[in-house]
């Protein structure tokens, strides 16, 4: 897992109990404060740390909510349930279910604004929540080219097209669907967008 801290920093080796309470305290400020009101030094009372531990680790506030966002969604698994479109329905559920928390709409929608003046912190959303999560399109086509059911892909620069795509695809989808429209991406609307993802337009009963 890539490190979520930056590589120039040195010092005493990092507490991961110390980043879990500091994280989970993150979420909760986000929640109760919003994005303009949170401060550092509110996390790191909240976290029962010192405001120097929180620089140590993170350069500012923007970086500290991502890390915090990516860390929901590091939950995500990928169900097997016997069928590709079965263990898509299921992931995208999960998603979706991410995506409903005060926390994560609040952190996501904040840092994705940030991030349209501030290239570093584009990179580090791509880096901790894009790149991290494509490990379940990776996952998803493996279980289904075992299956059978998708065809093997052995040219790698096509299969990391492919693997883009899909992604893009999906999460393009379901932010869209839950944070802009705030519509709910409930089973039945799963169902459809399945359908949809893996036969295309075409197919699709009218």
């Amino acid at each position: 897992m890539q490190s979520r801290s930056p590589a120039s920093r040195t010092g005493r080796p990092r507490s991961a109990t110390a980043d879990a309470a500091i994280l989970a305290a993150t979420r909760e400020a986000l929640v109760e404060l919003g994005w303009s009101k949170l401060t550092l030094g509110d996390v790191a009372m909240r976290a029962g740390v010192a405001k120097t531990t929180l620089y140590r680790r993170w350069a500012g506030k923007n970086e500290l909510v991502v890390d915090a966002v990516a860390e929901l969604f590091d939950a995500l698994e990928l169900p097997d349930r016997g069928s590709l479109a079965a263990d898509i329905e299921g992931v995208v559920l999960q998603f979706a279910t991410i995506l409903a928390l005060p926390e994560a709409k609040s952190g996501l929608m904040a840092v994705v604004a940030e991030a349209t003046r501030d290239d570093a912190l584009r990179e580090r959303i791509r880096a901790s929540v894009v790149e991290r999560q494509k490990r379940l399109v990776l996952e998803g086509r493996a279980r289904a080219q075992a299956r059978g059911e998708l065809p093997p892909e052995p040219d790698p620069d096509s299969s990391a097209r492919t693997v883009d795509l899909i992604f893009d695809m999906v999460a393009g989808a379901v932010v869209h669907r839950t944070l802009v429209s705030a519509e709910p991406a409930d089973e039945e609307w799963v169902r459809g967008f399945t359908r949809v993802l893996l036969h295309g337009l075409a197919d699709q009963p009218y």
